[in-house]
């Protein structure tokens, strides 16, 4: 099986590594776009390029947005990426519609793109890299192990509790960037995993959480939690913790050797290696276009094309490709009215979002 994948090689791994290295494992062969590639060339001239017809075309999120045009005319099926898809809902959907197959992360949001009118999105939550974590590690120097953001404004809980944990527990350095296998090495070498998820998002089963517990951690994280509803028990696969003032008392309990901690880590290993692994995800997604008959069921398809370059345009400016956004605006006005008076807004709030952008890197300095 071939996919051509809408993003370079270093972006996929920046992003989705797991991703990145499972597809392979099941079977498929990827094929990814120049790092200079316009993010507004004609999907028929990346084509040209595959050596091999893809049997899909997938685009993740990534640090280079590109949205082919000609997404809606072709006849190969058409997958995109949400990870996030808490943030930006309402974009992420109007943009989806371009799109054959929505992949989203996170519970209940499904049903918001069937309500808004896709009639093939799919579930697959986050999850954890097999062959990081298939390996059995009994030396854990760590009372509790931390990977992740710290600065900005959903992180405001973390500010307050790290800082806490490093001096109550031996920790890692908590404040450093991690790459993937390290992060695999922190939680191998941790006894207790604290997860702290954003502040606008606490319920979040992040890949945090999949990864300390394929890794054979405690992992304690906030309840309530979407983890409950992909099968995990509290007190079985993890422990809960319901406010940041139960955070400290509970990694201190769960460090005597006769909490459970062992076992209820062993549990959650179990159930994350045999289903929440990204070669998991990757065959759900692989059997979902296989059962589906590789259907072309993008709702833009059938979209007059003014309605299908404003989407386009809404995605350009809303991923600050502004160039790309005048040029479908450029169309638009010659074509309708009513239509570029919806587009002259979507090109202003453009404008408006890289503003507020420019002013908050720089207040960062």
């Amino acid at each position: 099986m071939n996919a051509l994948m809408l993003c370079h090689e270093h972006s996929l791994r920046t992003y989705l590594w797991g991703y990145g290295r499972a597809f392979p494992r099941q079977g498929v062969k990827l094929s990814f776009i120049r790092m200079d590639t316009p993010p507004n060339i004609h999907i028929r001239e990346l084509l040209d390029k595959c050596p091999e017809r893809p049997d899909f075309i997938l685009q993740p999120e990534s640090d280079h947005p590109l949205l082919p045009a000609g997404l809606t005319e072709t006849d190969i099926p058409t997958v995109c990426l949400h990870i996030d898809t808490h943030i930006a809902t309402r974009r992420r959907i109007r943009w989806s519609m371009l799109f054959d197959v929505p992949v989203v992360f996170h519970q209940h949001y499904v049903e918001k793109y069937r309500q808004t009118g896709h009639p093939t999105p799919l579930e697959l939550p986050h999850a954890a890299q097999l062959d990081l974590y298939d390996v059995v590690s009994n030396d854990r120097p760590l009372d509790v192990g931390w990977v992740g953001r710290t600065t900005g404004a959903p992180y405001a809980t973390r500010q307050r509790v790290l800082p806490q944990l490093a001096q109550e527990f031996r920790m890692n350095e908590w404040t450093k960037h991690y790459l993937e296998p390290e992060i695999a090495e922190v939680y191998l070498h941790a006894k207790i995993v604290v997860n702290i998820s954003r502040d606008d998002y606490p319920q979040d089963a992040n890949p945090r959480v999949f990864e300390a517990m394929a890794a054979g951690t405690l992992l304690l994280t906030s309840l309530p939690t979407n983890l409950t509803e992909l099968g995990f028990v509290e007190g079985e696969h993890f422990i809960g913790y319901h406010n940041e003032a139960e955070i400290i008392p509970t990694v201190r309990r769960f460090l005597a050797p006769e909490s459970g901690r062992e076992r209820i880590a062993a549990a959650g290993r179990e159930l994350v290696l045999a289903r929440h692994t990204y070669d998991a995800r990757v065959k759900s997604l692989l059997d979902f276009l296989a059962s589906n008959g590789s259907k072309l069921t993008a709702p833009a398809r059938n979209w007059p094309e003014t309605k299908v370059r404003l989407t386009y345009l809404d995605y350009y400016a809303g991923t600050f490709s502004m160039g790309c956004a005048y040029e479908e605006f450029g169309w638009i006005a010659r074509h309708s009215l009513v239509d570029s008076v919806a587009g002259a807004r979507l090109l202003a709030r453009g404008w408006a979002r890289q503003g507020l952008n420019r002013v908050a890197a720089w207040s960062q300095r």
